[in-house]
């Protein structure tokens, strides 16, 4: 039950470091004052009443104003993570540090499996009780 909750509780805080050093970018469009669409990480759709550019003559020069708006808002992720150099410790932490990692590798180190000889060999067919021919029996 304890590793399983430590498992757990690792996962989750890696989830964590995560998704707080993670940004991102929401687009919305926006008809008027209504939202239409909303997109996290491609462009958001429209609802296809942007005016398009038409050629101006120099006789008329109306411009109308668009209606539709696209707004884009950037979610920053934590950016001042500490890094540390293992060049910055003294000696007798670098020591540590790699047999404290050494010993806890071998911990994990899997069983050698114990060589079989006669693996590949079949028993020999029983053709008759040896146990009663010797007259052995077990009380």
């Amino acid at each position: 039950m304890k590793k399983a909750f430590h498992k757990i509780a690792s996962i989750l805080m890696t989830f964590v470091v995560l998704l707080s050093t993670m940004s991102f970018t929401v687009n919305s469009h926006f008809c008027g004052d209504m939202l239409v669409g909303t997109s996290y990480f491609v462009k958001a759709e429209s609802c296809g009443m942007d005016m398009k550019q038409e050629s101006r003559s120099e006789e008329c020069s109306v411009i109308k104003k668009n209606c539709c708006q696209d707004v884009a808002s950037v979610v920053e992720g934590q950016d001042t993570l500490k890094h540390t150099s293992f060049d910055q410790l003294s000696f007798d932490q670098q020591v540590f540090i790699a047999s404290f990692y050494y010993s806890y590798i071998n911990l994990f180190e899997g069983i050698h499996d114990k060589v079989i000889p006669f693996k590949d060999y079949t028993p020999p067919l029983v053709i008759k009780d040896i146990q009663v021919l010797d007259e052995v029996y077990l009380i």
